[in-house]
């Protein structure tokens, strides 16, 4: 099936989440929590449980399965390519979350097509999340169409050791417990779909799943465990994650509000995030 073209600009239809202690804590045990982040798991924190970051794109999910489904494309064919969350406001400990997604372009990758999609998200009126998703489809590219921009991401240093590094295994249930989070692809789940689809070692880790190992690793190492303080944080997938495997985040701050992110499995000592870099501040 070939991508429309046309697609570019639509609009999803308002998609609300309601959400509570249970449903943050699902998401913070899904991405790695422990029990010394206590924060983010219990409902009797004093004024009340915090949300994770990189829980915006939680809300986003339905709204941006939505165009990706009326996209032309073949569902089958497509992988995450990078993602970005920003945090507009502190999110309340619970409430009702609505949003709307939109397809920004579609950009010809030669072999592959990618689609650009972007969210808001909004409680009460006030916008506490906006996402930016970057899906590739594969052989879906050579339609003549733009190519996209440069990726503005700030690069790595390689001339000095890293402000902080996180080494932090994923347990072999991992993708078991990140898909009650909203994403059920058999791809996470059942070796047999694994097997038909490329992946003979078995179902591999979401993506974000480990964009969220990786985001906790900054806000505990860069903001000191304060959601606040994290107002972005953005990452391009480069290989799969086996649960099971042992991830490596190291960071290196520049500018004064940047921290540039290298995240590695360890047991192949391969990086698995590339361009990631979350602008932090005091």
């Amino acid at each position: 099936m070939a991508l429309d073209l046309s697609i570019v600009g639509r609009a999803s239809q308002p998609a609300t989440l309601s959400y509570d202690w249970k449903t943050l804590a699902t998401y913070a045990l899904g991405v790695g929590a422990k029990r010394s982040e206590l924060a983010f798991l219990y409902e009797g924190t004093p004024g009340g449980i915090r949300v994770l970051p990189s829980f915006a794109v939680v809300p986003a999910y339905a709204p941006v399965m939505e165009l990706l489904a009326g996209s032309g494309g073949d569902m089958a064919m497509v992988v995450h390519g990078a993602q970005t969350v920003r945090v507009l406001a502190p999110p309340p400990s619970e409430g009702t979350v609505e949003t709307v997604a939109r397809i920004d372009a579609v950009y010809d990758l030669k072999k592959f097509a990618q689609v650009i999609l972007s969210t808001e998200s909004r409680i009460r009126g006030e916008a506490v999340f906006s996402t930016t998703w970057s899906i590739i489809y594969r052989g879906a590219g050579n339609f003549a169409g733009p190519r996209p921009p440069e990726n503005e991401a700030p690069s790595l240093p390689k001339d000095r050791e890293p402000t902080f590094s996180v080494r932090e295994a994923t347990t072999p249930e991992q993708a078991l417990l990140y898909r009650l989070s909203g994403d059920p692809n058999p791809l996470h789940a059942d070796p047999a779909f694994a097997e038909k689809v490329g992946f003979p070692q078995g179902p591999i880790l979401h993506g974000l799943c480990t964009f969220g190992f990786a985001c906790r690793a900054v806000l505990h190492a860069a903001c000191g465990g304060d959601p606040t303080r994290m107002k972005s944080f953005s990452a391009q997938f480069r290989r799969p994650v086996w649960p099971g495997d042992t991830l490596v985040t190291r960071g290196f701050a520049i500018d004064g509000d940047r921290v540039v992110i290298d995240t590695r499995v360890e047991e192949r000592d391969e990086s698995v995030l590339a361009n990631a870099w979350a602008h932090v501040v005091a």
